[in-house]
């Protein structure tokens, strides 16, 4: 039987949460698929999947990369192996809850309804890093600006596509490029993105965060090159 939905979860040095993370994705009640992707972790991230998780959680597939290549790399990686009726990524931290999946998938109930974001901005903002927070309006103003198309957090991590539809997107990413990449690429193409109000808790780079400035610059350029290159 076909499931639900497909987790797409790109894993790198996350020890300390990919098991909590796991059992909070587990726990959500819709019939799922979830494909983690460990991308060479160094901190013990391998061992601890080889040992406590591998047999342990039966909808979980573990795929690993032999060296490392970024999140967008592993996603990659992830999407051919896709069995649900959707897809959403999710990040192998605590900073999302996997609860808000219902809220998700809830809204392809739509008419019409192909892809969904979940916002961390529709109810305001949540604590997070001043140059973070600016950088995310930056983004979400670049894919009205650029695009045409209403959005209040582009960078989010809770995307979640119909498979097939996620699967035709031609994708070249490597790292956190991801984001504005299959954003421009689905807008580019005509298709409607649909936003649901998302809880969220920022880690701290102490805690383990990863994206950097040279991220958002990154992201910046990858907007603006969909919008004009052909793929």
């Amino acid at each position: 039987m076909r499931p639900c939905l497909t987790v797409l979860l790109p894993v790198y040095n996350e020890r300390a949460t990919v098991v909590p993370l796991l059992e909070r994705v587990c726990a959500v009640p819709v019939e799922k698929q979830v494909i983690l992707v460990d991308d060479c972790s160094t901190d013990g991230t391998r061992e601890v999947l080889e040992s406590e998780v591998a047999g342990k959680f039966p909808d979980v597939e573990i795929l690993y990369h032999d060296k490392n290549q970024g999140k967008g790399a592993a996603i990659r990686t992830a999407i051919p192996h896709a069995r649900g009726l959707y897809c959403i990524v999710q990040d192998g931290d605590l900073e999302y809850d996997p609860q808000d999946y219902l809220a998700i998938l809830e809204a392809f109930k739509q008419d019409g309804v192909q892809i969904v974001y979940g916002s961390r901005f529709l109810k305001g903002y949540p604590n997070m890093r001043l140059p973070n927070r600016i950088v995310n309006i930056l983004l979400a103003w670049m894919v009205r600006f650029f695009f045409g198309s209403p959005m209040t957090d582009e960078a989010t991590c809770y995307k979640a596509f119909q498979t097939e539809l996620l699967q035709s997107v031609p994708l070249q990413c490597q790292r956190f490029e991801f984001c504005p990449e299959v954003t421009a690429k689905v807008l580019r193409r005509g298709h409607r993105i649909v936003e649901v109000p998302i809880r969220y808790e920022a880690r701290s780079l102490a805690e383990g965060k990863k994206i950097r400035w040279t991220d958002g610059v990154m992201a910046i350029w990858t907007l603006v090159k969909f919008r004009f290159v052909k793929f």
